[in-house]
């Protein structure tokens, strides 16, 4: 990825987002992609990093553009990165895709996305990774959502983020559905990285899924030294099977 080469001249706040959207499908199983952006909308963020979104995939979200539009609703800028991309259902229609967003109301200067290791049988996994000029500060932006299908494949892919990200010279925020909870090797092997802003900031167990009584704290922000942590929260809304987590960090 390219560097940025802005100098921040003032420390930058920013608000971040992560949530997985479950294709718009609510816990009262209704596909309602704008109860989504409310649920976005209301949060305050500039940046956000969306799992589990349909572009053109499916009937099961009406074969909409959820990226494109989310994104106009939103008035954000965006990057979607296809982890699945399948052939059309019909010769001409477009290709079904299915995976990742990234949306911010700052311009993103840059993205990659790579593909994660997987295992026979599973799910295609992937790290999309922004980079997002915050008032002339850069800020690398990751969104990930790792494999339910086994441990094994889900640590495999832990280290390739790490591979990926350890040594960007920008601050990092890496977020997403890890389907790993906190005391997990996976996610102790991410923590040894990057500090999980739940555990610095938050208050009570961060519990996400499954909606609307949780069990589990499986959806994550972490971040390295640059970024300084404010505030961190649960959401707590119907749009999804997940609950979003909400922080605010300062990066100069």
């Amino acid at each position: 990825m390219s560097p940025l080469t802005a100098t921040a001249k003032t420390t930058a706040t920013v608000r971040t987002l992560t949530f997985n959207i479950h294709h718009g499908a609510g816990v009262d199983g209704k596909l309602d992609l704008e109860r989504v952006a409310k649920a976005i909308e209301s949060s305050g963020a500039d940046v956000v990093g969306l799992q589990e979104v349909d572009k053109y995939f499916d009937a099961r979200s009406n074969w909409v553009d959820q990226p494109s539009w989310l994104a106009a609703r939103l008035k954000m800028n965006y990057v979607f990165a296809a982890n699945l991309d399948w052939d059309p259902a019909e010769p001409g229609k477009p290709r079904r895709q299915y995976g990742t967003l990234v949306l911010s109301k700052y311009p993103i200067v840059d993205s990659r996305n790579t593909l994660l290791p997987l295992h026979a049988g599973s799910e295609q996994r992937g790290l999309l990774e922004t980079l997002i000029d915050v008032d002339g500060t850069p800020l690398r932006f990751a969104d990930t959502h790792l494999t339910t299908i086994n441990d094994g494949e889900r640590l495999e892919q832990v280290n390739a983020v790490i591979g990926l990200l350890k040594d960007a010279p920008e601050a990092t925020l890496l977020v997403g559905d890890l389907n790993a909870v906190p005391t997990s090797t996976e996610v102790k092997t991410l923590t040894a990285q990057w500090t999980d802003t739940w555990r610095e900031k938050g208050f009570g167990l961060g519990l996400t899924n499954p909606v609307p009584l949780p069990t589990k704290r499986i959806d994550y922000q972490l971040h390295n030294p640059q970024l300084v942590a404010t505030a961190v929260s649960v959401p707590l809304q119907f749009a999804s099977d997940h609950y979003p987590v909400a922080a605010t960090y300062s990066l100069s």
